[in-house]
């Protein structure tokens, strides 16, 4: 019987590495995994890893992928000895915190090229044969920050956005090919993603206001409560890529935890926005008057209180 071949990008830490593991080392011993990551030299952990699971050796491969480049993903490509890629795994992503103003461009665009360019690039070069053959799986690494606006996350919410409008699509698009496309939408996680994503290159804090920069720092706190309360381990979230990659009919999006759907469905029942905006902001910076509150009621449009509070994504 063959194997089932999957390629996963980022698998230097986090939850690549942990899908990566978890795959090579199922007990059917049915899948290679390819584990991508942009330099090899960080690939020790992943063997590390590998090793105390007792992955068989034939299992698993890492390769050199940039998903920045489009000569490293066809390199990656060609890598592959069988010659196509059953599961498709889009979880290479950067992440960038603060204040907009305070963002170097080099650290915007640099988001945007890994996060949306970078899935584009990769979706451009593996589907082609997945559609040809009539049959493949794709995973992307989603985020509810694609999902909700998040305070001095605007950058990474945009890029995670955009996200959802390229699956969105592809998932209408595909069945008829046989192939399926899935959001696995994330909250966060304890992985070095967050210790990761602070300013970025060229950040100047000074370029913002103080009350800016005070807002910046108790969100800043509340997110160290957040992680401290509700992070989820690297395995839970690979469990729900298990869930997607053996569903026999694929939903568009699955969600790793609960907490946040119903900072979802606000945004569903109230279009305009509002009733989001004052909970979001109320609730992230309690001290702190909204204008938008003032008018909360117009229209006869609810603002419920949040029981939860939300942190930065994955």
């Amino acid at each position: 019987m063959a194997c089932t071949v999957v390629l996963i990008t980022g698998c230097s830490s986090g939850i690549g590495l942990h899908l990566a593991v978890r795959l090579a080392s199922d007990p059917s011993q049915s899948f290679k995994v390819y584990a991508t990551m942009r330099d090899l030299k960080t690939q020790g952990q992943l063997w590390e890893a590998a090793r105390a699971q007792g992955c068989p050796r034939d299992s698993l491969e890492t390769l050199q992928l940039d998903v920045r480049d489009s000569k490293s993903v066809a390199n990656a490509q060609a890598c592959v000895t069988e010659g196509r890629v059953d599961i498709l795994v889009c979880n290479a992503g950067q992440g960038l915190l603060g204040p907009l103003e305070a963002l170097g461009e080099d650290a915007v665009g640099s988001v945007l090229d890994v996060n949306v360019a970078g899935t584009v690039r990769m979706l451009q070069a593996f589907l082609p044969e997945m559609k040809r053959r009539g049959s493949g799986r794709v995973l992307v690494t989603g985020s509810m920050g694609g999902l909700m606006g998040l305070p001095f996350n605007d950058v990474y919410c945009a890029s995670k956005f955009a996200l959802e409008g390229l699956c969105e699509s592809l998932a209408v698009l595909l069945p008829p090919f046989g192939v399926h496309v899935s959001l696995i939408e994330c909250g966060p996680v304890h992985t070095p993603f967050m210790q990761k994503v602070l300013g970025g290159p060229g950040w100047m804090l000074d370029r913002t206001d103080t009350r800016t920069r005070r807002l910046f720092h108790q969100y800043l706190q509340h997110n160290k409560e957040i992680f401290r309360e509700a992070a989820q381990h690297p395995e839970e979230v690979v469990e729900v890529f298990l869930t997607a990659l053996r569903a026999p009919k694929p939903a568009l999006r699955y969600f790793t935890t609960e907490r946040f759907l119903p900072l979802q469905q606000m945004r569903l029942d109230d279009p305009s926005g509002s009733s989001y905006v004052a909970a979001m902001h109320r609730n992230v910076f309690p001290k702190e008057p909204a204008e938008a509150e003032a008018g909360a009621g117009a229209g006869g449009v609810g603002d419920p209180e949040l029981g939860d509070t939300l942190a930065a994504p994955q």
